[in-house]
């Protein structure tokens, strides 16, 4: 009697759970790897659906969910939570959490739990850290070692941007694209899976890439990497502002949702909602004894 398990597979290889071999076997390959931000259920049914690749869960969070400023002030907790709604709405994606500001740099002890929480208590299946610098590296390497796979990211870094001038592109001089090209084969080094460039010159972004074996996502830097990331709410255009240079808009979403709340608002002030297919009926019989009820003091 075979002892062969009935295996179901599905037609399209590419809707079974994504792993780090097939990551690695997609840059050997040369297929564009694609990455999502993702802070909720509907956002991640939505990454789901397009068939991504990797999901994020951003600290970006903090600015396009949760109304800060910058990504520093978010919590441990907030993204936690963020990332817990996020993994009930992927079957297929890779789920990355974001380490918040202050949740790894500390020691390894703390990055490591840090990092046990994102998976034991969010379901992730790895973590990412900010900078190629020797604590991002150590703290990489020691959770590496703990078992846990890491991402990490090199270039403009926002939890770290007001050490870095602001928002803007890294590694415009020599000496600026030599720092990033240090941190990234450290951090590959120290065992990351994949590394994200963001915000660096193109030219810089392709000459390095023939030093790093592991898959680099992009975010503003050039078409050479081995992937391409977007925050969710930059490339649906859910909110104000142009953003950053290297955001393409896919859609509108924002003005769409603006129009749709002011329309709703409008017809409840001009008493056209809810109209009678919006209500739902009652038999007379009943509706009559429900009267005689109450003008009976019921």
């Amino acid at each position: 009697m075979s002892t062969v398990p009935n295996v179901r597979v599905p037609a399209d290889a590419s809707r079974l759970p994504m792993t780090l071999p097939r990551l690695a076997e997609m840059k050997r390959l040369g297929q564009p790897i694609v990455m999502v931000t993702a802070y909720d259920y509907p956002s991640a049914r939505a990454a789901e659906a397009a068939g991504v690749d990797l999901v994020l869960v951003g600290d970006s969070g903090a600015m396009t969910v949760l109304g800060h400023p910058s990504t520093v002030p978010v919590e441990l907790d907030e993204l936690l939570m963020l990332a817990k709604a996020t993994r009930r709405g992927l079957r297929t994606p890779f789920l990355v959490g974001d380490l918040p500001f202050g949740s790894y740099e500390v020691s390894d002890a703390q990055a490591i739990q840090t990092a046990m929480r994102f998976v034991k208590e969010a379901g992730c299946d790895a973590v990412k850290l900010e900078g190629g610098g020797e604590t991002s590296v150590a703290r990489a390497r020691a959770i590496v070692n703990a078992g846990i796979p890491v991402m990490g990211h090199v270039g403009l870094t926002p939890q770290t941007s007001t050490a870095l001038g602001g928002y803007r592109a890294q590694g415009r001089n020599a000496g600026a694209a030599e720092r990033i090209a240090r941190g990234a084969i450290a951090l590959q080094d120290a065992g990351c899976f994949s590394i994200v460039f963001e915000a660096i010159p193109s030219a810089v972004a392709e000459e390095l890439m023939a030093h790093l074996e592991i898959p680099v996502i992009g975010i503003g830097a050039g078409p050479a990497t081995d992937g391409q990331v977007l925050v969710f709410h930059d490339l649906l255009g859910i909110r104000e502002g142009l953003g950053a240079r290297f955001v393409k808009r896919y859609a509108d979403l924002q003005k769409e949702m603006d129009a749709g709340i002011t329309a709703f608002a409008a017809d409840v002030r001009g008493r056209h909602y809810p109209a009678p297919e919006h209500g739902y009926s009652i038999d007379a019989a009943e509706l009559s004894e429900f009267r005689a009820a109450l003008e009976n003091g019921a």
